[in-house]
């Protein structure tokens, strides 16, 4: 599974070597907070997905890895499993227009989002 930082600047998404070859990515995601719109804690990530998969891999219900294309732009997909819960995030000016990652711990993303900019240690915060 993906393991998520939070720094004082930005969001990164460090990709396991499977994550990067199913969905055909070189490089880890890295989310300027500015660029932050919203976030959200879903439980069924499956209702946010929306376009056609290209490039990526997916399995219905069970794994979707990758850029999903859509009329307005592209949405990077982090799914896995039936029953966890997922984090998503919306976009402003960045390659991708949503960000949709399923965590244990969506719970301790969005709270560690939502702290203010001087409150997170220089190192940043990681949530596996």
């Amino acid at each position: 599974m993906a393991d998520l930082h939070v720094h004082p600047d930005r969001l990164e998404i460090h990709l396991t070597r499977a994550e990067k070859v199913l969905s055909v990515r070189r490089e880890d995601l890295v989310i300027p907070r500015e660029s932050i719109r919203s976030v959200a804690i879903t439980e069924d990530p499956w209702i946010w997905i929306r376009g056609i998969r290209a490039p990526g891999a997916a399995v219905p219900l069970t794994l979707s890895v990758g850029t999903w294309k859509f009329h307005g732009g592209k949405d990077f997909l982090l799914i896995k499993g039936k029953q966890r819960a997922a984090v998503v995030v919306d976009l402003d000016g960045e390659e991708f227009s949503r960000v949709i990652v399923s965590t244990p711990h969506a719970a301790k993303l969005v709270e560690a989002l939502r702290v203010g900019v001087g409150e997170i240690p220089a190192d940043g915060e990681v949530i596996d």
